[in-house]
């Protein structure tokens, strides 16, 4: 993988990667991917520059991602954590975790992937806390309501992340220990993830504006991500 110690005329070209996933997921196995490991590093070096080029142009509006690169964004293509039941070794998109520190800092941030099949995304929050940051979230929820409906309903994230939060993320059956179950809050005091998301069709990665459409978005979502870093912060 490319290094960017400065900045360096990005050459991403999302449709290859695009076909790349394609195949990969027609072919899923070891051995194929043995056999066009070269096709696997070229996509993986495009999405790469994707990522430097993203984090560049979202610097000035997110000042805390500067000193973010690409290596310490990308997530692995490899599955760590395939069970029993799934045959496949690969995922089948390439995604990234901006996020201060990386991808797999214990911070709220922003996640970029691409996936065929309109699946590529941007995504904007906390998607795994610990139970230690679930009740820190929960309690910022429950003492700061009014802020929390503010950052959720603002105009200019449901611009770009039309449906708000995700509220079929998994969550609790009962209210968390220590709220009432008539905490007018209780909605949001049960879920286990903290994010909002929006899908990206092929054609839409494959647009002259697709970066500027991703730094609006992180823009957009930026008070949102902050006021989870907030709560993260105690």
């Amino acid at each position: 993988m490319r290094l960017y110690t400065h900045f360096i005329a990005p050459r991403m070209d999302n449709a290859f990667v695009l076909d790349f996933l394609r195949r990969l997921s027609a072919n899923n196995n070891t051995a194929w991917m043995q056999a066009h490991r070269a096709d696997y590093l070229r996509a993986r070096d495009h999405f790469a520059d994707l990522v430097a080029e993203v984090i560049r142009q979202a610097t000035p509006v997110a000042p805390e991602l500067a000193e973010l690169t690409p290596a310490q964004a990308m997530f692995r293509l490899h599955k760590n954590d395939r069970s029993q039941t799934d045959p496949e070794p690969y995922k089948r998109r390439f995604g990234s975790g901006l996020v201060p520190g990386g991808r797999h800092a214990e911070r709220a941030g922003y996640y970029l992937a691409l996936s065929p099949g309109g699946h590529s995304w941007l995504r904007a929050g906390r998607f795994t806390p610990t139970p230690a940051e679930l009740a820190a979230i929960r309690q910022e929820i429950h003492y700061s309501g009014d802020e929390f409906h503010r950052r959720i309903e603002d105009a200019e994230l449901l611009q770009h992340f039309p449906n708000g939060l995700d509220m079929s993320a998994p969550q609790l059956t009962r209210p968390p220990r220590g709220y009432a179950a008539d905490d007018p809050a209780l909605p949001w005091l049960k879920l286990k993830s903290y994010g909002v998301g929006r899908l990206f069709s092929d054609e839409e990665t494959l647009r002259p504006d697709f970066i500027e459409r991703v730094v609006a978005g992180i823009r957009a979502a930026r008070p949102w991500v902050g006021f989870l870093n907030t709560a993260l912060d105690g």
